[in-house]
């Protein structure tokens, strides 16, 4: 018993990884999906309603990036989101679809062109998955509100970056969007072009970030060009709809707590 104790001790401190306990809750479970558009499977977790198997009522949907950190503390990589227990303390009345990053793939997966530094560039790919593939089996399988107006994507960082590459390459399937510390830097040039050369954007929009995301020089960066995009943006609507929020918070890092902290303002804004 006490090799086995000294045995943990010793992997813990190699690895740097806690031996965590499942965190999710009953109304979370996961199944496997082919994604023909990338080439592989995809992990998918799934949040129902607390009284979804009570009702025949149908519900609107978020889908969300990175699934590894939304519910679970034993997959996450610095610690989870707590949205199954964040919703069900509202009694929310939502499904979230949660998809899992490819790993090592995830910086393809979540940036819509090349960066000359990082790569990257198969968003296109991939959110072709989640919408001609992913989506029609979720519609399929649960009682879903299919149209944009009930249909939200959600993420952050470079799962923010690609979220709101998704509401301009799709703006007839997401008509809600939840943009967490976006890592516009990544494509910076190619997407404020994009934004620009995009004629209409009647998406709801919640922009969030903190003031102490990284050095100095990348908190400067994130909230210019957080900005600029939103100067963009109002150009094309009328301010008076109130469909853009942008939310800086005061001494927020670029982590989980940040968008944990923040998931349930910016659900309750967009819902």
């Amino acid at each position: 018993m006490i090799q086995r104790f000294l045995l943990l001790i010793i992997l813990f401190i190699a690895t740097g990884k806690t031996f965590a306990q499942s965190t999710a809750s009953k109304q979370v479970s996961t199944f496997i999906i082919e994604a023909p558009q990338l080439g592989y499977t995809k992990k998918i977790w799934i949040y129902l309603p607390k009284n979804y198997d009570a009702t025949k009522k149908k519900y609107p949907v978020i889908y969300m990036h990175d699934a590894q950190n939304l519910f679970d503390a034993k997959t996450s990589f610095v610690g989870e989101w707590n949205v199954d227990e964040k919703l069900d303390s509202l009694n929310a009345q939502v499904i979230v679809v949660g998809i899992e990053h490819g790993n090592e793939k995830r910086m393809e997966e979540l940036t819509p062109y090349k960066n000359a530094k990082y790569g990257g560039g198969n968003a296109d790919n991939y959110l072709d998955f989640v919408v001609k593939t992913l989506k029609p089996a979720i519609d399929t399988k649960y009682r879903t509100k299919t149209n944009a107006r009930n249909t939200a994507i959600m993420g952050s960082s470079i799962g923010g970056l690609v979220s709101y590459y998704a509401i301009l390459k799709y703006p007839e399937v997401f008509g809600k969007a939840g943009i967490f510390s976006p890592a516009f830097w990544f494509n910076q040039k190619e997407i404020i072009e994009l934004t620009e050369k995009t004629p209409k954007l009647k998406t709801k929009i919640y922009f969030l970030c903190g003031d102490n995301e990284g050095d100095e020089s990348d908190k400067k960066i994130m909230i210019t060009n957080i900005n600029k995009i939103d100067d963009l943006i109002s150009k094309k609507r009328c301010e008076c709809k109130n469909l853009t929020k942008v939310k800086i918070i005061k001494g927020g890092q670029h982590n989980e707590k940040l968008w944990r902290d923040n998931f349930v303002k910016v659900y309750l804004w967009l819902f």
